[in-house]
């Protein structure tokens, strides 16, 4: 029975240290209670998180021809080891959503190798054989939780005929 009883203790004692960090559990009597930093601390320490935020930047695969696919590749440095990040983006240019292309859904996603991909379905030509024009789709990325956007913040492709 005590060999059952060390046992149970032993699992309880590496139960416990595996959640210390969670709760924050310190080791030893504290020191007393803590109080937060002074105001000039808290804004140094904020803006040391926003320079360790990652950085996202876009770029055009270049010019797409009617009933293709072309694509938006989006960048973040430095990756984020543990999973991706959703990043928020907007859509202007002469091109029209449901005429010229498969309207674009934002957030995109980011995956943990730290790039990723809008792709941009064209269609075929509604207007006819009279309108041989290019149209243009921008993509500008916005701000968003968890990233910083970089430079580039916007690529354009053109849609020809």
């Amino acid at each position: 029975m005590k060999n059952r009883n060390i046992e149970f203790t032993v699992i309880l004692f590496v139960f416990g240290f595996a959640l210390a960090p969670i709760v924050q559990a310190r080791p030893g009597p504290t020191p007393g209670p803590t109080y937060p930093p002074p105001a000039d601390e808290r804004v140094s320490a904020n803006s040391s998180q926003d320079q360790q935020l990652p950085v996202i930047t876009i770029s055009s695969t270049g010019d797409v021809i009617r009933g293709k696919t072309g694509s938006f590749v989006l960048s973040m440095k430095p990756q984020v080891l543990l999973g991706g990040t959703y990043v928020n983006f907007s859509v202007s240019g002469t091109a029209i959503p449901g005429v010229d292309y498969v309207p674009l859904v934002s957030p995109t996603y980011i995956g943990q190798s730290g790039y990723g991909v809008i792709l941009v379905q064209t269609l075929a030509d509604r207007r006819g054989s009279a309108s041989r024009q290019s149209y243009s789709v921008v993509v500008t990325l916005e701000p968003g939780p968890g990233y910083a956007v970089g430079q580039p913040s916007s690529a354009q492709m053109m849609i020809k005929p």
